[in-house]
């Protein structure tokens, strides 16, 4: 099918005025603050969540899992379509998708049933992730962009702050209860979808639409398989075992015939010629290692908060401000200062740095730990994501085909959400272990009657500490505070093997053209063609644009 040419409202050969830009982009930063908002409402409230449930620690685990899951195998999806077809539908859709899931996520009566409909939220999810940088990347320059990733990490720090302190005021609420935390978005939702439609206007262009679905399946598939594989191993089963032996040889079978599909696909989900670019490639380990090492890692303070501190979910919201302070301040500051110099990479290095460092840090933490020093630990962390986390689609986006940043930015945010689901499933696995080893310690030293009145505890499923006696209180908030701990420990290697990525990354200064105004350009020149160079194919990572010309 050909998608129908529309003329775009906004300039395509000049650049979009601040006014313009930001006009266009209220209703993309408004859908964004809606999916931040909800993850971060239902973050700080699930440990509440899931003992109402009555569910297990390895359904608090699934519960963030099948989210990023769903996210994860459907954002290369969602960037594929949009190189080929209308961005501004792509989203409206993606928000109303995210909206259905929100919605029977408050009404599930089961943590199966919510899991299910997390995974609706997490392919809504998917398309707000890719297409929100695709969006950027069309109407916004490179050079411009970093001031622009300064609003959405302000509205992303807005959303995560004021998450968990909602979300903790909601659970807190006998009146409202915790199903109020999946319903608290639909509004922002549906507002988002009626501003973007009277305000975003973008060129669409004329290209035949043949969606790679066998490709898409193969690669949902394979990235399925090998999350359910490290979320279920070390619990369900050993990790040397028959299941692990079958589920790793069908992700590796999965893998190749994936590989296989999209180097003779016409229109590939993720077009392998992208990863002829040093940047490409080097971006894409960086960002599995940053996904899994922040997704994994920090996900779980909302546990040690309320379990180990013993405070109420409001508190533990509360608590978290000065990691969301950190990126504030640091996305907003950074990306002032990409902006006025054109150079990116001595940023992404300092971020990185700086990330490591504060886990190991947060490495030291156990339940007795000083709150002024949790919280300075927290706000390192908060400066290395600011630093690191959108500048590697924007270093991205800077060196592929205008006609490719779809995909491109999609691949980025595809792994950067396959480290993370990969980070919480195995580091929830850790942390099951870990509390179980804790727990079962410090019954030991109270002696035999202490262990059979603490029978069952240990077994995987959520404590309520509100309810338990002084001596086992005391064993079970030792037990989770040192466990979180050592998660930040486990995630150091993954976060240096990103600092080392990034170090090798070539440096290209910032283009100062659109991807509309490029595509616009070509073209005129004459040199769209029916499928063209997703990256440079000598590996040279000049900036993407008429011959390789620097913006």
């Amino acid at each position: 099918m050909t998608q129908a040419v529309s003329k775009p409202t906004a300039p395509t050969s000049g650049e979009m005025t601040h006014r313009q830009v930001l006009e266009a982009l209220s209703g993309l930063l408004l859908g964004m603050f809606m999916s931040i908002l909800s993850g971060t409402v239902v973050s700080n409230a699930l440990p509440r969540i899931i003992t109402e449930l009555n569910g297990t620690q390895s359904a608090y685990t699934w519960v963030v899992t099948a989210t990023l899951l769903a996210t994860t195998a459907t954002t290369p999806i969602w960037g594929k379509l949009a190189d080929l077809t209308s961005k501004k539908l792509l989203i409206q859709i993606a928000l109303s998708v995210f909206l259905v899931g929100s919605v029977l996520a408050g009404l599930s009566q089961s943590t199966g049933q919510l899991i299910a409909c997390r995974v609706v939220q997490g392919i809504g999810a998917g398309g707000l992730t890719a297409l929100g940088q695709v969006i950027m990347a069309a109407i916004i320059s490179p050079r411009e962009r970093g001031r622009y990733m300064g609003y959405l990490g302000a509205v992303m720090a807005i959303g995560t702050i004021g998450g968990p302190l909602i979300g903790g005021v909601i659970v807190d609420t006998s009146w409202l209860g915790w199903r109020w935390c999946f319903y608290i978005g639909v509004p922002f939702a549906l507002l988002a979808i009626v501003v973007l439609q009277k305000t975003l206007r973008l060129p669409v262009v004329t290209r035949k639409v043949k969606i790679d679905y066998l490709g898409a399946t193969v690669i949902t598939a394979a990235v399925s398989l090998l999350l359910i594989w490290v979320s279920l191993a070390g619990d369900r089963y050993a990790w040397a075992s028959w299941q692990t032996a079958v589920m790793l040889g069908g992700t590796v079978v999965l893998s190749a015939l994936a590989i296989l599909i999209e180097s003779r696909a016409a229109e590939p989900i993720i077009p392998l010629k992208l990863f002829r670019s040093r940047t490409v490639t080097l971006a894409t380990v960086a960002s599995i290692a940053v996904g899994l090492a922040m997704f994994g890692a920090t996900l779980f303070l909302s546990l040690y908060f309320q379990i180990s501190r013993g405070q109420s979910p409001t508190k533990a919201g509360l608590m978290t401000l000065p990691m969301v302070a950190g990126l504030l301040f640091s996305s907003t500051i950074i990306g002032r200062v990409i902006t006025r110099t054109g150079f990116w990479k001595r940023y992404l290095v300092a971020g990185s740095i700086i990330m490591t460092v504060a886990f190991g840090l947060m490495g030291t933490i156990d339940a007795n730990t000083s709150l002024v020093l949790l919280s300075a630990y927290m706000a390192l962390i908060g400066v290395g994501i600011g630093m690191t986390m959108q500048n590697l689609v924007l270093a991205v986006q800077n060196v592929v085909d205008p006609r490719e940043l779809g995909a491109a930015s999609s691949v980025v945010a595809f792994f950067r959400s396959l480290g993370g689901a990969i980070g919480v499933s195995a580091l929830g696995a850790v942390l099951a272990n870990q509390v179980k080893t804790y727990i079962t310690e410090g019954f030991a030293k109270l002696g035999p009657a202490a262990a059979s009145a603490a029978s069952g505890m240990g077994d995987g499923s959520m404590p309520d500490v509100r309810e338990l006696s002084p001596p086992i209180r005391l064993i079970v908030e030792h037990a989770y505070g040192d466990a979180v701990g050592d998660l930040f420990l486990v995630a150091i290697p993954f976060a240096l093997i990103a600092v080392l990525a990034i170090v090798f990354l070539k440096e290209v200064p910032l283009g100062q053209r659109s991807g509309s105004q490029m595509v616009a350009e070509m073209e005129q020149a004459g040199t769209v063609a029916a499928s063209g160079a997703t990256a440079p194919v000598d590996g040279s990572d000049k900036p993407a644009g008429i011959g390789g010309r620097r913006g």
